[in-house]
């Protein structure tokens, strides 16, 4: 693709990337055959190539980008199946990623919008905000008709009932079982320890199990995911720079031989903390540091090897790769063959590269069409007619969990039960899950 950027647009270190991106697209068109919004739609503007040429327009022409713009990259879900499909390399993410900054720092929103989006953005990263909302939610579920369709959205998103904080939340080490193989640093995420803190607890028993000793660092709360796929720079980096520094200092102390991530999206960033840091004196090396160190939960035990199956097992679990996991981080096999490894029978789900709709904050800014790929994923994954279905992203788990009665749970719950560990919640009563013999 040509491009005209002036050389003082080009003085500026994201027009240069993006600039870079832009020339590699031949405009082929593969990208519109994978992409979620433009199967709905049908909409080349709701299309990565479409997108692709208004984010060039609006930023060789810099200022403030229309409303159309803004309508449809606002309306991309950053599943980044476009990125798996494009035979060119074209970086879409870190494109898009700048055309949301870009939007975020000289588009004035309607003021409900905007409000909106600050309430997303100070809640969903802070444990204690979000508890407090999500208990809110229930005195105001009996009146969700009568508030706007985003509002309603996040009251319907509300679970029915909220666990309590966890042990694994709190800063400590987690000794490994037997002797010691490796240790490692693990994200319990924002989000994720308030609507699932049974998933990390199931990681560390599972990671100890396998002789990892796991740190939960004091200061290491949030990976800035969530504020940064909003357009929101600085907030990210101030979260990711306080995580960065955490995990340094286990570093420098005991050391690290890798930082576990259990929540897909959030891996996705952290891998990412290399680029997103580049132009940071103070903290590009450390940050580079870090994502190279970074791995999701199933990759690291993938090469650690997976603790031997306690009880016999033989369900059938249709496994969610989250698009975080397949097309961000290029994990596909890792999950499925752990979780056939420890006994269970995997079923693929057709259309399994298209999104859930989850998408960070997207099910909640875009409820139509969030929730139309989410009935749309129900029902492939109904058609497997599987026992349970396993995803690798709370998003995701959230998602699905809320148009389906066939339970969802963590991959790494379904593993830890397998090798020794309780039965997740969600699958109590399950005739599927019934109690198991114990292997020999």
């Amino acid at each position: 693709m040509q491009t005209n950027f002036s050389l003082a647009q080009l003085a500026d270190a994201a027009n240069r990337e993006s600039e870079a991106i832009l020339r590699k697209c031949v405009h082929c068109g593969f990208c519109t055959a994978t992409c979620p919004t433009y199967v709905l739609l049908g909409d080349e503007l709701d299309s990565p190539r479409g997108r692709i040429y208004q984010i060039k327009e609006m930023l060789e022409t810099g200022g403030t980008p229309s409303e159309t713009t803004v309508k449809h990259i606002d309306r991309c879900l950053s599943c980044l199946s476009c990125m798996t499909t494009c035979p060119s390399g074209v970086h879409y993410m870190h494109l898009v990623d700048h055309a949301r900054a870009h939007i975020e720092a000289t588009y004035q929103r309607p003021k409900a919008d905007r409000a909106m989006r600050d309430l997303l953005a100070r809640v969903l990263p802070n444990p204690a905000l979000l508890r407090l909302a999500l208990l809110g939610a229930w005195g105001a579920k009996p009146f969700a008709g009568l508030f706007p369709k985003r509002l309603r959205a996040m009251l319907k998103l509300a679970p029915a009932s909220l666990p309590g904080p966890s042990h694994a939340d709190r800063p400590g080490v987690h000794r490994a079982e037997g002797t010691r193989r490796m240790r490692v640093a693990l994200l319990i995420g924002c989000a994720q320890r308030v609507l699932g803190p049974q998933i990390n607890e199931a990681a560390i028993r599972l990671l100890t199990r396998a002789g990892i000793e796991v740190v939960v660092s004091k200061g290491a709360d949030c990976c800035g995911a969530l504020t940064h796929h909003m357009g929101r720079e600085e907030q990210a980096m101030t979260a990711a720079r306080a995580t960065i520094d955490a995990w340094t200092r286990e570093i420098e102390g005991e050391g690290l031989d890798a930082v576990v991530i259990i929540t897909s999206g959030c891996g996705t960033s952290v891998k990412d903390y290399g680029f997103l840091f580049r132009e940071d004196a103070a903290y590009a090396a450390k940050a580079a540091r870090i994502a190279g160190l970074a791995r999701d939960v199933t990759e690291l035990l993938a090469e650690a090897g997976l603790p031997a199956a306690t009880v016999e097992t033989g369900q059938a679990i249709a496994y969610h790769s989250a698009c975080s996991m397949q097309h961000g981080q290029r994990i596909r096999e890792q999950p499925r063959a752990l979780l056939r490894a420890a006994g269970f029978r995997v079923k693929e789900i057709p259309e399994a590269h298209l999104c859930c709709g989850s998408a960070g904050t997207y099910n909640i800014l875009q409820p139509e069409l969030a929730g139309q790929l989410r009935d749309r994923k129900v029902r492939a994954i109904e058609g497997t007619a599987p026992d349970a279905v396993a995803a690798g992203n709370i998003g995701c788990i959230t998602q699905i969990g809320g148009g389906t009665g066939i339970p969802v749970v963590h991959t790494v719950e379904l593993l830890d039960w397998a090798t020794g560990g309780p039965l997740p919640d969600a699958l109590a009563g399950n005739p599927a899950f019934a109690r198991r013999p114990a292997l020999a």
